[in-house]
């Protein structure tokens, strides 16, 4: 098959530029063609005839549509998959599809189709105001890089798509990250009939090897960014309450590690690479995701699966959808801290049955998040949309 993939990097790279190149890797290595379209927000314009520009190509880019139509005739795709379009690349690339009649397939990373925000969160806590409501709430909130204009241009863009009916006209399939998400959009008035559910995967960083011995391990893990919606302080005043009992190691960096420095039983890594990370996560006892937001699909959660690392995360979103609570991790309620500290200490204090959780977990990243599975539910997706 051949795939045209479009893409919009942010600054910052991110879990959806990870997850595109993923993918472009499986698809190659199955023997299918596959043309990455990538425009990258570091190239915006500075200064305020960039920002103009970059908000007038939001909401539709007559000049994206020109370069997709001229890619679709050359390439001549079986297929066009879509990650972000967010803002360059813009919704004016589904016209272009229409215009070549190549199907579409969508992925729904965030919540940014619904949410001007991306997140579903305001103020530090879950918000679902624009679901049903009207976008331009967010005006109100600034909910958007806290710029009122900022979230002016983007609702505007959540209104248009909406009014228009966009989702059920010029889209052919849409995939979920998790049936909560999916559970999200429908609410939101995406079609239900068009949302296939499928989760990120990852390459076996065991390759077949036991799982770790971790009765011995003795200490918790968190690897992500260090920012207010990652649950950070909830995480802390939890380890504060353990006592003394085990070291937490953070791994990470962002607006919030200054409250790392100086703590006891808290050791910051800063940020870790890929082997430093795997090899972090095979001597832990247990990962921590203490996310106050809904999350998209936490990548760093089906590495510890991978890794046979039982996951302690919060009773929320994709999080719950994903941890089988006492199966292959434990759930906590979202922001409690005391609640989190009470299932770390029974982790700490229960080596053998938390092996167990890791041992679940590892079974359940073979039966669910694999390459080879992944590859199968993508194709299938494919041949539906067309």
């Amino acid at each position: 098959m051949k795939v045209l993939f479009a893409h919009n990097r942010y600054q910052q790279a991110g879990g959806e530029d990870g997850v595109v190149n993923a993918e472009i890797k499986l698809l190659t290595e199955h023997g299918n063609d596959v043309e990455l379209w990538c425009v990258d927000n570091k190239d915006i314009l500075k200064g305020s005839v960039g920002k103009i520009k970059t908000a007038l190509a939001t909401r539709y880019s007559s000049n994206s549509r020109a370069v997709a139509s001229e890619k679709l005739r050359s390439f001549k795709p079986d297929v066009v998959h879509v990650h972000n379009f967010f803002p360059q690349i813009s919704p004016s690339i589904y016209d272009a599809c229409l215009d070549e009649g190549v199907p579409v397939v969508q992925t729904l990373h965030n919540y940014r189709l619904i949410c001007p925000g991306a997140m579903l969160m305001r103020d530090g806590m879950v918000c679902e105001q624009c679901i049903t409501g009207s976008p331009y709430h967010a005006v109100l909130y600034g909910c958007y890089r806290d710029s009122k204009l900022g979230s002016l241009v983007v609702a505007h863009m959540v209104a248009e798509l909406r009014r228009k009916d966009t989702w059920r006209h010029k889209v052919n399939r849409f995939i979920a990250l998790t049936d909560f998400a999916k559970s999200k959009f429908v609410q939101a008035g995406f079609p239900a009939d068009k949302i296939s559910v499928k989760s990120n995967f990852l390459e076996d960083p065991l390759k077949g090897a036991p799982c770790a011995d971790r009765e011995g391990a003795g200490f918790g893990l968190f690897v992500g960014r260090i920012s207010a919606e990652k649950g950070i302080k909830t995480m802390l005043h939890a380890w504060s309450n353990l006592g003394g009992i085990a070291l937490l190691k953070v791994a990470g960096s962002g607006p919030l590690e200054g409250l790392l420095q100086n703590t006891a039983n808290i050791a910051a890594l800063g940020i870790q690479n890929a082997v430093e990370v795997s090899d972090l996560m095979r001597k832990a006892s247990f990962l921590i995701l203490p996310s106050v937001w809904y999350e998209g699909f936490p990548l760093v959660l089906v590495e510890a699966f991978a890794h046979g690392l039982p996951v302690l995360a919060s009773r929320l979103g994709s999080m719950a959808d994903i941890i089988q609570d006492g199966e292959t991790g434990l759930l906590f309620n979202p922001g409690d801290a005391n609640d989190l500290a009470i299932k770390a200490r029974w982790l700490l204090e229960n080596p053998q049955h938390t092996q167990k959780l890791g041992e679940n977990a590892r079974r359940a990243f073979l039966e669910k998040y694999t390459a080879e599975r992944n590859y199968a539910e993508l194709m299938a997706i494919y041949e539906s949309a067309k």
